[in-house]
Order: C-alpha cells, then structure tokens, then sequence
C-alpha cells in the first residue's frame, strides 16, 4: 500500500528544469492573467512592468532563505511541520488555521479568476463549466495526489509559453509595433507616463504582499522539499527570472487591443482580445493557456489545502488514523472543498485588486513572524504567532485616513514590532515554565 507521503510527494525529486516548471505551473495563475489588465489599466505601463517585477522579487526572496530552511530542517514535508517544530501547542495550532484561511482565499481567488475567464470565453453559463472544470481537478490534484499533478504540469507550461510568445509576435508582426505605439500615445497616452508616483508605491507594497504571499504558500514549501538540496537556489531563481517575462507578454497581448480606441471594462479587455485573436490555432492556444494557467494553480492548491488540513488539523485530533484513512478522508475534503468554493463563487462579485489589498494585511503581517520561526535560533516566544492578528487588526481598525497600501506597511510594521517585543520576554517564559516544573 502507498504511503501518505506518496500522496504528498508522489515519490519524485525535481531537479533544477523540473523544479522550475513545477514552481512556474503554481505561480503563472488565473489572478497573473486577470491582474495584469488591472494594474496596466490602473498605473499605466510602469504598474504592467511593475507586476512582472514584483513576482520575480517574491520568489527570488524565497530562494534567498530556501537553502537555509533546508539545512535546517532538513527531514519535514510542509510548512506546517516547521510550525510544529518551532512552536508550541496552542501556537501551532493558531498558525496551522492562519495558513489554512490564506490557502482558502489563494484557492477563492483562483476560482473567480476562472469562473470571469469562463464567462469570457463560452457562451454557456459559468456555473456549469466551472463544474466541469472542478471535476477536472478533483480527479487530477484530489484522487491523483502529486504523482498526477506532475504529470499534467509540464503539457500545461508547454502550452502557456507558447501562447505568451507566439500571440504577440503573430500581432507586432501583423499590425507594426510602430503602428502599435503610435495608437496607444494617441488614445492611451496616460499608460506612457513614467513618473507615476502611485505605481511605484503600488509595485512596492505589492512586493511586500507578494513576498508573504510565497513564503506563506503550502504548495511552494511542498515543493522546496521536492527539489534535490543542491539546486534549491538556484531553481527558484531561475523560476523568478523565467516568471517575470509572463506579465510583460500579457501586457503586450493587451496593448493589441487598446491601441485601435477606448474601452470600457478592464475585464472586457480579455473578450476583446478573444474576439481579435483571428486564426483558430491562436484561439485555440489561448484557451490552452487560460486552462493551463488555471488548472495547474488550481491542482496545487486544492492539493496542498487538503494535505495542510489532515496533517496538520484532523491529524492532531484522530491521532490513530493510518495512510489509507488519511487518503480517504483526503479525498472527501478535496471534494467538499472544491464544491464550497464553487456555490460561493456563484454568489460573490469583486475586484481582484481590492480582494488582494483586503488579504494583503495579513500576508504583509505573516512575514516578520514566519522569519523569526525560519530563521531564529532562539526558543519562539509562545506571544510570536498573535502578531499575525494583532498587526492585522490594528492597522486594520485604527488608521481609517490612510490609504490601503499605507495600511499594508503598517500592518507589517506593527506585526514586527509585536514580534520583537515577543521575543524579548521569550526567556522570561522560559524561566516561569521551568519554575512550574520544578
């Protein structure tokens, strides 16, 4: 019988081509295709450039501390088996339902990006193929585990470049880039102006959201576990580079439709560009893409959720359960999960850029506690992981005049403020539990 850590890992070693495809098929996802026309729209050309950066600095960061997580803990699986070294009880237990909530809302948001993407692209009602879509991953990233996810990665990364590369080159080639260029500074001159002073606070605080949102992420830490030791840093820095030539062609794909007049919605950008796509085989590329973009996050996520929730949640609480009840009670949360997400979808409507502010306090406020758990050789102050909530909270509630990304600055800000000051009273924590024992 396979083991659950077979479930986990499917039993491969990545190396540093695999690595990055397997790290590329998480990190290109629904939210790159449908926030690229939001931040070029909203900041101009600087914030499509920028958001192609701040996805590079995010995981380049990640392969910054990557080596070292490794040779310090070298025999673990998941994040959560770092909580549960580094924490205590009650600590762990808050982290492990912190890191299950920002899974939740990175699994919702990858399905509103395809539930928009769907809508976009059939002329049937989303709910149904979004069903549809869900089985898919149920089968794959459910019941298949990582051995099946694997499988499907590299058809999908294939299909995804070929899109990126080959739709803008057939339109530059077809139209002129000067041609291209001269419509957008007659109708969009506003996406030129370089000394945007918002873009540039943007793509910073974005950095900031992004780097918590990698070094929070279950499916990336499964995945440095996967990856032989000596090619760590450099398959996640080769994985940023490759990663930030993504946005910029999105980009580019949008300027081919915005160069001829104005438009209206931001997501109606996608449609048009749909409808200008003339020869089938480019149709049919780009579906590829969004399917390929979608699914892969999709597969890892529901995948990573599911082993983050038995391991770490209702493992804790049925301590005697074998391998062959935790895969079966994987396989039942995946299908719950997947079918929560899409009764939910049906109802919510948002901004995916407002959605990423709201949960951007939280990931900015995840950072400095989860470098203390990481990197510090100290005992971890049982107060550390509360600075999650008491950051997020107070920057949150108590600082309504300033701006959403103020906000997010100030959350990290407060939350490693709380942290240090956590860790100052870490021995005397130590000093009254030896005291109790004695």
């Amino acid at each position: 019988m396979k083991t659950y850590r077979h479930y986990i890992t499917g039993s491969i070693i990545f190396g540093v081509s695999t690595g990055m495809i397997s790290l590329l098929a998480r990190w290109i996802t629904g939210n790159t295709i449908l926030s690229s026309p939001e931040s070029l729209v909203k900041y101009g050309l600087l914030g499509g450039i920028g958001y192609s950066l701040v996805g590079a600095f995010s995981i380049f960061m990640f392969g910054v501390f990557a080596n070292k997580i490794r040779k310090r803990f070298p025999e673990i699986e998941t994040i959560g088996d770092v909580l549960q070294k580094r924490l205590r009880k009650d600590g762990y237990l808050f982290m492990t339902i912190v890191i299950l909530f920002l899974g939740l809302d990175s699994l919702f948001m990858q399905a509103i990006g395809a539930a928009v993407l769907f809508d976009l692209i059939f002329n049937i009602p989303y709910t149904i193929s979004l069903l549809i879509f869900f089985l898919y991953c149920f089968a794959i990233a459910g019941l298949g585990g990582m051995k099946w996810i694997h499988r499907i990665e590299g058809i999908c990364i294939f299909f995804i470049f070929s899109a990126i590369i080959f739709i803008p080159l057939y339109f530059f080639i077809q139209e002129g880039s000067f041609k291209v260029y001269d419509g957008i500074r007659l109708y969009h001159p506003y996406l030129l102006f370089a000394k945007n002073q918002e873009a540039f606070a943007f793509i910073a605080t974005f950095m900031l959201v992004g780097f918590g949102q990698v070094f929070t992420d279950r499916s990336t830490w499964q995945r440095l576990y996967m990856i032989e030791p000596k090619k760590v840093r450099l398959t996640f820095w080769s994985t940023a580079f490759v990663w930030s030539t993504v946005p910029i062609a999105l980009s580019a794909m949008l300027m081919i439709v915005i160069f001829e007049g104005p438009f209206g919605e931001t997501y109606t950008l996608l449609f048009q560009l749909i409808t200008k796509i003339n020869p089938i085989f480019l149709s049919v590329l780009f579906f590829l893409f969004c399917f390929g973009a979608l699914s892969t996050t999709i597969n890892g996520e529901v995948h990573a959720t599911t082993i983050h929730f038995i391991k770490h949640i209702r493992l804790p609480f049925k301590k005697t359960m074998s391998d062959k009840q935790m895969r079966k009670e994987s396989y039942i949360f995946s299908g719950i999960l997947l079918f929560s997400i899409l009764v939910i979808t049906h109802f919510v409507k948002f901004s995916l850029l407002d959605f990423l502010f709201f949960y951007g306090h939280l990931y900015a406020a995840s950072i400095p506690v989860m470098l203390f758990i990481v990197l510090s050789k100290r005992k971890i102050s049982r107060l550390m992981p509360y600075s999650i909530v008491v950051g997020w909270l107070l920057s949150a509630t108590l600082f309504g005049g300033l701006t959403s990304l103020q906000t997010i600055w100030l959350s990290f800000l407060i939350s490693g403020a709380f942290s240090v000051f956590s860790m100052l009273f870490a021995e005397v924590e130590l000093i009254s539990e030896s005291s109790t024992w004695k």
